[in-house]
């Protein structure tokens, strides 16, 4: 038989214990419930934020580089682009650098020092100038136009769009063709402006400078 003092013990003992279990269940309803906003909060970024940075940002022609060999004063050089995408460096000679982001041009340079001249050259390569760069919209859109990139960013189909002033009523965005001079060449590439625009997932399409995008006119 357990005396009084006993049971008060027990009944006390008992006691704090159903009170530290229900204090840990409250503690991770709340941890839980925290989880569950965090993420469900943070919605996935629209098709128009796509972005790039200045160091994935091309190479082109009348872009002035800086161009520094680690501890090899003379070799540092500041240079433009040509026409044809080419700088001189000394050494080197004619350097084709243009259509490279900074990283690919520092790697060029560093593999054509490091066969004939250095051992493991240490290379960058910055972008001190940007030449303006420009695309043209066409058609069905409202502000029909040429229009120049944003500073060391890139510019997608929709935000061309959006450049342009939107579309007209007669526009159909599902009926985009994009000319691009490649090596010489014009290609036409048929877009679905108006896919991209449904779908958010997808980084849309990026446009590049001298493009000319045209948008079509629906047929009634």
């Amino acid at each position: 038989m357990r005396t009084f003092t006993e049971k008060s013990g027990l009944a006390c003992r008992t006691a704090d214990r159903i009170w530290r279990t229900g204090v840990l269940w409250a503690c991770l309803t709340v941890a839980v419930a925290s989880t569950a906003q965090t993420n469900t909060s943070s919605p996935a970024p629209a098709a128009g934020a796509y972005r790039s940075s200045a160091k994935l940002a091309r190479i082109g022609p009348a872009d002035m580089l800086e161009v520094v060999v680690y501890q090899e004063e003379d070799l540092k050089a500041k240079v433009m682009v040509d026409a044809k995408g080419r700088v001189s460096l000394p050494l080197l000679g004619s350097v084709l650098v243009g259509g490279s982001t900074t990283d690919e041009a520092a790697t060029t340079v560093r593999d054509l020092y490091g066969k004939d001249y250095l051992v493991n050259p240490q290379v960058t390569v910055a972008v001190t100038e940007r030449a303006k760069q420009r695309f043209t919209v066409l058609g069905q859109v409202s502000r029909p136009g040429v229009f120049e990139f944003p500073p060391d960013e890139s510019v997608n189909l929709l935000q061309a769009m959006a450049m342009a002033g939107g579309y007209t009523r007669l526009a159909s965005p599902s009926k985009v063709t994009l000319q691009r001079l490649e090596n010489g060449t014009v290609r036409t590439i048929l877009l679905d402006a108006q896919a991209m625009g449904r779908d958010t997932k997808k980084a849309p399409f990026q446009v590049l400078p001298d493009d000319v995008i045209t948008v079509g006119e629906r047929l009634f």
